[in-house]
């Protein structure tokens, strides 16, 4: 590939390659590749979070030179282009081995509203992008063929600044492409744009923005082209915010959009993955594709089916779009008509049989468009077989046609260097490439006590440090009272026992849930001899005002003199902040309110740094629990007051087991029970939660079926 010269002027020809890598997102994953970046120019990896882009356009000539010439740095960057090399073959990969018949030349598209790959693309808001993230770095790891469909936010999420009191102000701040692993997809004549569609009256332009994540493309649609009408340029520059109107567009864009784009760019897909119901579009514009090229609409719907996967993630009938088939048609235009069949029949695709009448359900059209349907962990499944179950009035509920595939995270991301590098040496080096092996990680009970403690500690200081650093950046650059300083976590102390809880701030995930009886609470966190920590993190949708609410709450025990600074606030969380946490704290918290977590993830990041974690038996935790890897609230007896039970249980499981289980100590100074807990939630996470389980499995179970275009046997009737 050759180098972009306007970008990266200064890079020396021996070691040119850098640009390369820097533009592909694999490099986040590669640990050869990261002490490159690191060796270039320390202090630039940390001022730029770890952008090895912006350290190229940033650093010296001189050090660049120096580089060059340096053997030492030579022989490093030497074998990490060879392992680069060898990542672009498809020949030798577990998908090549395992689906031989399978070829590579019609990849499963994947389309989702979000993608979280790295910091410097913040297009995402929270865990279904991350998820996203991690399932196509797994795809690349293990060499499906998989490209990626999603939106070009060009104004990202929002950045998060907490007022004095507490409440949360959400930003508007374009971020910098020249410094993301981003570049412009043009059309045959160089033209910004790939594809048209009709949405709102009018022609909208869609150009694309190609990212690179390993051996994976992810296809970013983006509107925002001198070629369009003022108002359209901003249909695609903030996730998840507006009105039903703009959500509604955005949706049309993604799935139409989307399909076009890759019929433009080339690309047949042989699947079609819809990741949540933001995406169904995608497959009724498929439809639209074969009615159009003459084939019977029943005919066309069953081909669809049987190459369209669909993921739901939100086990909350609410949660899920629909739209009046007013707007749809406003949106949309008579989509009917080519379709061969009237405007009824059309909207009975997303018609819901028992719920308000004149609605478009996005998941309902899913489900009737997609063969192969799974939930995102076991109860999740259940939950959604429940859900859905009026879909198919002839059968029980236990017979809807819905499975799951839990989900899983990319170990080489979330878990840190120094925990990897210790694996290394009691699994084997190649231990990475073994981990979809359970056998691979029975070794992981021999490790060191001594040495998986000072590795935790050590990690735990740094994110101390962290801390502090954030809190200084942030006290310069806008926050305007020394009390926010003190909010941010400056008064937290390494050797106390560190509690993590960072997630979206929902009502239902229960943020403030420990603050429920604040003198118990105090008890804990201001013990002379065994006292406690809590570092919290995470955003409100801009709209939810009762999840900014929660936050408020929580921010405001923050400067509570009672609780002596035990408490810290780390504000506009990000992958970047993610990191730290999940491998510095020493007990992952979660608290939604069963039934209402799909999965959840953060605290398999955690497991995988041997962080034990501590939640209500929901999502991924209701499977994953065992006794052994942390700890868990069991059901109430009684619904009807879950949030007392569950503080109750919350509290009494703190006193009474894991405070204890912390600071008892051998002579060496080692909480020897503790590090059994963390040895064996890093054996289960390892074993059964990573994203390379997880893409293997939705492979088996959906992709490969659908590639290979086996019929649908159990499609829902039309209302």
């Amino acid at each position: 590939m050759p180098i972009d010269r306007n970008r990266f002027p200064y890079l020396p020809e021996r070691i040119e390659g850098l640009a390369e890598v820097a533009t592909n997102v694999s490099w986040s994953w590669k640990r050869d590749a990261r002490r490159v970046f690191h060796l270039l120019d320390a202090s630039l990896w940390h001022l730029t979070r770890h952008n090895p882009i912006a350290i190229l356009r940033r650093v010296s000539p001189e050090r660049l030179s120096d580089c060059a010439r340096d053997p030492r740095f030579l022989a490093l960057y030497d074998r990490m282009m060879t392992e680069y090399r060898h990542e672009q073959d498809w020949l030798e990969t577990w998908f090549a081995a395992r689906y031989p018949d399978i070829p590579r030349d019609r990849p499963v598209a994947y389309f989702c509203a979000e993608f979280g790959l790295h910091n410097s693309v913040p297009i995402y808001s929270g865990g279904l992008g991350i998820l996203a993230g991690d399932h196509c770095k797994a795809a690349s790891d293990l060499g499906v063929p998989l490209v990626g469909v999603g939106l070009f936010y060009t104004k990202g999420y929002f950045d998060q600044k907490l007022r004095l009191d507490g409440w949360q102000e959400d930003s508007d701040e374009r971020f910098d492409v020249r410094n993301a692993p981003l570049e412009r997809v043009h059309g045959p004549s160089r033209e910004p744009w790939l594809t048209r569609l009709e949405t709102g009256g009018r022609d909208v332009h869609i150009g694309a923005w190609r990212m690179l994540v390993g051996r994976v493309p992810v296809y970013l649609l983006d509107t925002n082209l001198e070629q369009n009408h003022e108002e359209d340029r901003d249909l695609t520059a903030k996730l998840y915010i507006g009105g039903p109107e703009i959500r509604l567009r955005q949706e049309w864009i993604l799935g139409v959009g989307g399909v076009r784009v890759l019929r433009a760019l080339g690309v047949e897909p042989s699947a079609w993955h819809a990741n949540e119901g933001h995406a169904a579009f995608m497959m009724v514009e498929r439809v639209r594709e074969l009615t159009t090229g003459g084939i019977p609409f029943d005919d066309a719907m069953r081909e669809v089916r049987s190459r369209s996967i669909f993921t739901t993630h939100t086990p909350v009938p609410a949660g899920h779009d629909s739209f009046t088939f007013e707007d749809l048609a406003r949106c949309a235009g008579p989509v009917w008509e080519p379709l061969g069949v009237s405007r009824e029949t059309f909207f009975e695709i997303g018609t819901h049989p028992t719920e308000e009448p004149g609605r478009f359900h996005m998941t309902v059209a899913a489900l009737r468009l997609s063969k192969h349907v799974n939930g995102v962990s076991r109860r999740h499944g259940d939950v959604s077989r429940e859900i859905w179950a009026p879909l198919w009035p002839d059968r029980a509920a236990a017979r809807v046609p819905i499975t799951h595939i839990t989900n899983g995270v990319h170990a080489e991301t979330w878990m840190a260097r120094e925990i990897a590098e210790l694996l290394d040496g009691q699994l084997g080096s190649d231990w990475p490439y073994r981990m979809i092996e359970p056998d691979t990680w029975a070794g992981v009970d021999a490790l060191d006590d001594a040495a998986l403690w000072q590795t935790h500690v050590r990690l735990k200081v740094t994110l101390m440090n962290f801390i502090r650093e954030e809190a200084r950046r942030r006290w310069a650059r806008h926050w305007k009272e020394a009390t926010h300083v003190v909010g941010a976590g400056t008064l937290l102390n390494p050797d106390v026992l560190t509690i993590g809880f960072a997630r979206r701030f929902a009502t239902y995930k229960r943020a403030d849930l420990l603050f429920r009886d604040i003198d118990r609470l105090r008890l804990l966190l201001v013990n002379s001899q065994r006292p406690v920590q809590i570092i919290f993190a995470g955003k409100a949708h801009p709209a939810d005002t009762p999840g900014k609410e929660v936050l408020r709450t929580v921010y405001g025990f923050t400067r509570d003199a009672r609780l002596e600074g035990r408490v810290a606030f780390m504000e506009d969380y990000e992958l970047h902040l993610a990191h730290r946490l999940v491998q510095g704290v020493d007990l992952w918290l979660n608290l939604p309110r069963v039934p209402l977590e799909a999965s959840g993830t953060s605290g398999m990041k955690a497991a995988l740094n041997g962080v034990p974690q501590l939640s209500t038996l929901d999502g991924w935790w209701h499977e994953a629990y065992d006794g052994l890897n942390g700890w868990a609230i069991p059901p109430a007896a009684s619904r009807a007051t879950p949030d007392e039970w569950d503080a109750d249980r919350l509290y009494q499981l703190l006193e009474e087991q894991v405070v204890p289980a912390y600071y008892a100590r051998d002579e060496r100074g080692i909480p020897v029970a503790w590090v059994q807990k963390m040895k064996h939630a890093l054996r289960v996470a390892g074993q059964r939660f990573t994203a390379r389980r997880m893409v293997g499995e939705y492979v088996a179970q959906c992709y490969a079926p659908a590639m290979r275009g086996n019929g649908s046997a159990d499609d829902p009737p039309i209302a």
